[in-house]
């Protein structure tokens, strides 16, 4: 593939589906679960969330004939399923918190910023300007940082850009590559941006809208596991967005992404992070410049 950003999702850890980290009682399969996604996503799953876990993967365990979650999941390690289950299994115990324009100053700055920044390092309207929203979940992030970039090309002038969108639950990239939401979810789009940049639905579609084709050609949904060691993606990102994901992992995690992430941006280019999450940020390579703002120094 030659596309200006690329992801792909990756496959397990050695070792990871068969042998999770942590000892646990004989009996005790859900701890070998939690474990077993800890090491895999880093999402933990204290033994309070069961019955959370058992909600989301209702519909699966009915799919396969399963009537309760200890079936479902002797099913993972008895039978040998956790390969072919691992996608139904991110997808139930990832959290999809996102709305359009959330954290509004952070598209204050990429429109005022780093988006004329990134134009004038990448020499004009010849060389793309690259950005990632890293946890894209069902892409409002995403689509809100695309409607910037057009509101931009409207006001100083049509310039290249492209927008990668990835996330490790797959149910919400399909729903983001649709890029149709309710008017209820487009609430925080002003009204003019929401006149500009989306469709009206007609019909069964009706208080509904879907972005426009012109915002839709620059943005590219993939799957990719922010815990992997490393992410197949160009080392010249110009913007990344990492917010509101970094706090569901631990310290040590949070610090290995938070770097690995800054290894793929350009220097000068600038990462956003989650207004709770900017202490995390301990890196040698970016420096804050703003609220939950860096930019990569060296």
């Amino acid at each position: 593939m030659n596309s200006v950003l690329q992801a792909e999702g990756q496959g397990p850890k050695p070792g990871a589906a068969g042998a999770p980290k942590g000892a646990h009682p004989a009996g005790d399969i859900f701890g070998r679960f939690a474990a077993y996604v800890e090491a895999e996503i880093g999402v933990r799953l204290a033994p309070s969330k069961r019955m959370m876990v058992a909600g989301r993967l209702r519909r699966r365990m009915v799919e396969l004939g399963y009537a309760t979650l200890e079936d479902y999941m002797r099913h993972l390690f008895r039978d040998g399923a956790l390969d072919a289950e691992r996608t139904e299994i991110f997808d139930a115990v990832t959290t999809n918190k996102t709305d359009f324009f959330r954290e509004p100053s952070h598209f204050a700055h990429l429109t005022a910023e780093a988006l004329p920044q990134a134009i004038a390092r990448r020499g004009g309207t010849h060389r793309p300007v690259k950005m990632w929203s890293a946890a894209a979940s069902t892409g409002a992030e995403a689509w809100t940082m695309a409607i910037c970039a057009g509101e931009y090309a409207r006001a100083a002038g049509a310039f290249a850009w492209a927008i990668l969108a990835t996330d490790i639950n797959t149910r919400v990239i399909g729903t983001a590559r649709r890029a149709i939401y309710s008017d209820q979810i487009l609430a925080p789009v002003p009204p003019e941006l929401r006149a500009r940049w989306t469709m009206q639905g007609q019909g069964a579609q009706i208080g509904h809208a879907r972005i426009v084709p012109e915002l839709r050609r620059h943005v590219r949904f993939e799957q990719l596991n922010l815990l992997d060691d490393n992410y197949a993606l160009d080392h010249d990102i110009d913007i990344v967005f990492l917010r509101n994901v970094l706090i569901y992992f631990s310290a040590e995690d949070q610090a290995r992404i938070v770097e690995r992430v800054a290894n793929h941006i350009v220097p000068g280019g600038v990462l956003y992070l989650g207004h709770s999450e900017s202490m995390i940020a301990q890196s040698p390579t970016l420096a804050q410049i703003a609220p939950a703002t860096f930019r990569r120094v060296v």
